[in-house]
Formats: C-alpha cells, structure tokens, sequence
C-alpha cells in the first residue's frame, strides 16, 4: 500500500520552492509558506506509518515510506511522508520537492546541503529540528543506496 500521487518532485520543484521563499522578507513568512507546503502533502495511509518507517533521531515523530516505480527504463522512488508537526511536514516537503519520483542515482547525487544553504534553512532552525532534518535526508539517502 502507498499514499496516492504526489506533487512534490513533479510540479512542485526546487526551483520552485527556491523562487517562492525568495518572495518573502522575513521568516516568519518563510516558516508559514514552508507550513503550507506541508498542508499539500497527501495523507499518509494510517498503516505506512509504523515502527520500521519511524525515523529516529526527529524530535517529532515522521513517517517515511519508500517505493518504486518503473519510469521508461528507470526506477523512479516515490516517498510517502508524514510527521505529527506541522513545521516538520512543511520540511518534508522541501526534502520531498528534491527526492521524490527520482531515481536513487539523482537523488545520492543530489547536493540537499548546497539546497539548505540556497534556501537559508539551517541557520533558522533549531539544533533539535537541524539534526532532524539531517535524520531524514539520511534516511532517503539510505534507502535510495540500497536500490
């Protein structure tokens, strides 16, 4: 079982999500657009969000489902996300907007460090929600590895 089609990586892009933060001139404005984004994820089936797809090391809790999908002669990863805070959602869907329906070569050679930096994201977190982040990057990154 999956979520249903996700706009994140598809008609929401990195240079989307890089342009529209750009618009804003505080961070307050910043962190509800990033919130936003996270409104417009799918739901997450009730049972993805289980014990082996808990990511460990996010101070709330997030759910993180990968799959594959065959795309002409590439397997693309689609990743289903959910977290109980709405900030976190909101961050899934940054990460989302970078990995989802890639191939797992795109997504390991995909600078999501240089994309923070781009977006001024870890310097307006907290350590607590930076390290969760990081947790989250890796866990896709894992899972992406392994295929």
């Amino acid at each position: 079982m999956t979520a249903g089609p996700n706009p994140f990586g598809v008609s929401i892009t990195v240079d989307d999500i890089i342009e529209n933060l750009g618009f804003f001139d505080s961070w307050e404005d910043r962190y509800r657009y990033i919130i936003d984004l996270g409104r417009e994820l799918p739901d997450m089936p009730a049972e993805l969000r289980s014990d082996d797809r808990l990511v460990r090391g996010c101070q709330s809790q997030v759910w993180i489902d990968v799959a594959e999908a065959a795309a002409g002669d590439k397997n693309h990863l689609q990743l289903s996300v959910d977290s109980d805070a709405f900030i976190v959602k909101g961050l899934l869907a940054v990460v989302l907007a970078a990995f989802n329906n890639k191939t797992p070569a795109d997504i390991l050679a995909f600078d999501i460090n240089a994309y923070f930096e781009e977006l001024g994201l870890m310097r307006h977190l907290s350590p607590t929600r930076g390290n969760g982040l990081q947790a989250m990057v890796a866990r896709i990154r894992e899972e992406a590895a392994r295929r």
